[in-house]
């Protein structure tokens, strides 16, 4: 147990992401210590807006990328699916963007943002791993052209979703 704090001291220390600790884990008092700990150790990116469903949207003019964040693909564990919406779709804020399924459980992911789905990540069908490796760059799901901008103002920046995940740890 010592061993493993000290490690992901360290990790964290170097910049390193540590990975979440095991379902089997959590069921101690202990276990729930460190899963609590790990939120901490989440990746929050400055400039994505952010939903406090834990979708983010990497905002480029009238265009959104949109994906779940580091902090909820740590809650899923390892992604073994992914349902993407279909290019041309259109999203209205809160709508369903598609199905993420890791080992431990199936999620329905939101769009944060309303507008027309211009582009999937197509790699995530065969490679759904992406999510959990690089949730911010290979694992975004859709990209949108957004059909109301001002939407994006009702989202959290990263300082306001660092303090909801910490929040969700107590």
């Amino acid at each position: 147990m010592a061993l493993r704090q000290l490690a992901s001291q360290a990790a964290s220390g170097l910049g390193l992401r540590c990975t979440a600790p095991s379902l089997a884990l959590t069921q101690s008092p202990v276990g729930l210590l460190q899963a609590a700990l790990f939120r901490s150790y989440s990746t929050v990116i400055d400039g994505l807006k952010y939903a406090e469903s834990h979708e983010y949207a990497k905002i480029e003019g009238d265009v959104a990328t949109l994906g779940i964040t580091d902090f909820a693909q740590s809650e899923l564990g390892d992604v073994v699916y992914v349902e993407v919406p279909e290019v041309g779709a259109s999203l209205s804020k809160g709508a369903n963007l598609g199905v993420v399924e890791s080992v431990k459980a199936a999620s329905d992911i939101y769009s944060p943002l309303s507008g027309e789905v211009i582009e999937v990540n197509s790699a995530l069908v065969d490679d759904p791993a992406k999510i959990n490796a690089e949730p911010f760059e290979g694992g975004w799901l859709a990209k949108i052209k957004l059909s109301d901008p001002s939407e994006a103002d009702s989202l959290l920046d990263a300082n306001a979703y660092k303090k909801h995940v910490e929040s969700q740890a107590h």
